[in-house]
């Protein structure tokens, strides 16, 4: 059986800004019950109503690896993921500073950079949203399920927008 790219699906307006996701991934990875080793961010417009999760998005051209001068950053082509070795990496942080998506950290205890791994193939961001505001799911139907919300809207909508044309 052929196995599909997976990766991670964010829909902000389902996302309640609980953090749950946040917490849950500081502890798998550092068993820390602290948001700020999360590789995983909510971001909040708290006067809006509106939360962003914003992890990293396994870019098939990942500026993130070609800035890299110690060649730590590197593709696992059997998750399709992103992963930094330690080992070679440098601290230098031009990883950090390149990232469009700001998903790159640097722990100043640890003095290392980290980012989303999608939990070798199980993100618990994923398991523990209840809202299901993140979603694993595969790569080729994202667009599909995108389509599919966007229709749905439309359609709720369609009423209204009857209505107000007439």
């Amino acid at each position: 059986m052929e196995t599909k790219d997976k990766v991670l699906m964010i829909n902000p307006e389902k996302c309640t800004g609980c953090r749950l996701c946040e917490l849950v991934c500081a502890v798998k990875h550092d068993g820390a019950s602290n948001p700020s080793r999360s590789r995983i961010r909510v971001m909040k417009w708290e006067m809006d109503g509106v939360y962003i999760p914003m992890a990293c998005q396994q870019c098939q051209d990942a500026p993130c690896m070609g800035v890299c001068p110690a060649n730590a950053i590197s593709r696992n082509d059997d998750l399709n993921v992103i992963e930094v070795d330690h080992d070679k990496c440098i601290g230098c942080r031009s990883c950090v500073a390149v990232c469009p998506f700001g998903a790159m950290g640097f722990n100043s205890i640890d003095r290392k950079v980290f980012k989303c791994d999608l939990c070798d193939g199980d993100p618990q961001c994923v398991r523990f949203c209840e809202v299901q505001a993140v979603e694993y799911v595969d790569a080729d139907d994202v667009a599909i399920l995108k389509k599919q919300d966007a229709a749905a809207k439309l359609h709720a909508t369609s009423g209204k927008v009857a209505l107000k044309s007439a």
